[in-house]
């Protein structure tokens, strides 16, 4: 029996930071239904889908709270749950976490067709820095908003509509990193869920990279770690301009070939669709599993610097 899963991928607009909670909801239930019509049966938001990118901000800690759940689901966005529960659809959110115990986190959610919480991941990779920069207009202070991700990179297995996919998340800036989809990989991943709002300058100050390059590396990353780990992958963005800043767009779903399968072509609120055989990965995963025992680690001698920089003091 075909395993496939009908996926979608749902591109927001940017999230003003006066937009009310009520109307940022509107939209994504807007787009969990436009998907639904078209077949999804799990549907991908970005990152901070729930509100607009605070970090390029210097905020008070009253100010920084406010943008922050204190559980999931919660009065704020139940009706999103809701309707999804209602079209029997899945999906992966992106959100701020304030912990019991007080710590924040940049996390993401999986929720079953049923509405019950399939996964949590919390970023790991966190950019930028805790101080702002003297000058700058807008900053990239993940550093100082959020704690980094404690829970590691755990795969899980999808409910019985989904066909039990392996399944694993990333948050932004992660997919960046070889070594986080490796963890997954090993574990077998099948399908990686990742959001992100990813600036359209370069957010460390820096002048060689605009927005087509930066939404260049945003998909070449997805391409090239979709193949090393003959997975499905979809990264889906908020996009535009969000209170002045600019975000890429360029949501995608890849294939275990690394071959791009679906991609969003605006700024705007936007679904893409892809139907994702499952077992297209065995291919590349049978290869995989074969050239490991090429590998030679113990030839894999230790960096300890880069070629041609000065020794540490």
């Amino acid at each position: 029996m075909a395993r496939v899963l009908t996926l979608a991928g749902a591109q927001t607009g940017p999230i003003q930071r006066a937009d009310t909670r009520a109307h940022t909801l509107d939209r994504l239930i807007a787009l969990l239904e436009q998907a639904a019509r078209s077949g999804a049966q799990l549907v991908v938001f970005p990152e901070l889908a729930l509100t607009t990118f605070f970090p390029r901000w210097l905020l008070s800690d009253a100010e920084r709270d406010a943008f922050f759940e204190r559980a999931m689901p919660n009065p704020g966005c139940q009706a999103l749950f809701d309707r999804a529960r209602e079209l029997r659809v899945g999906f992966y959110l992106g959100f701020a976490e304030l912990t019991p115990e007080g710590r924040r986190f940049n996390t993401a959610i999986t929720v079953g067709p049923d509405g019950a919480v399939l996964g949590t991941y919390r970023k790991v990779h966190l950019p930028g820095s805790v101080e702002p920069r003297a000058g700058d207009r807008f900053h990239q202070l993940e550093k100082r908003y959020f704690d980094y991700g404690d829970l590691g990179f755990p795969a899980f297995r999808g409910p019985a509509e989904w066909h039990r996919a392996v399944m694993g998340m990333l948050v932004c800036n992660d997919r960046r990193w070889p070594e986080a989809w490796r963890c997954y990989g090993l574990q077998g991943v099948e399908l990686m869920l990742m959001g992100y709002n990813s600036a359209a300058y370069d957010p460390n100050g820096g002048t060689t990279e605009n927005e087509a390059l930066r939404t260049f590396h945003s998909t070449l990353a997805v391409q090239a770690n979709a193949y090393m780990n003959a997975t499905w992958a979809v990264s889906v963005a908020k996009a535009g301009l969000e209170d002045g800043a600019g975000l890429i767009g360029g949501s995608v779903i890849v294939d275990p070939n690394g071959v791009v399968a679906a991609q969003a072509r605006t700024l705007e609120d936007e679904v893409i669709l892809a139907e994702c055989d499952l077992d297209l990965c065995r291919q590349g995963k049978e290869k995989m599993f074969h050239f490991a025992s090429h590998r030679r680690p113990q030839h894999y001698a230790r960096i300890t610097q880069q070629v041609g920089a000065e020794p540490p003091p």
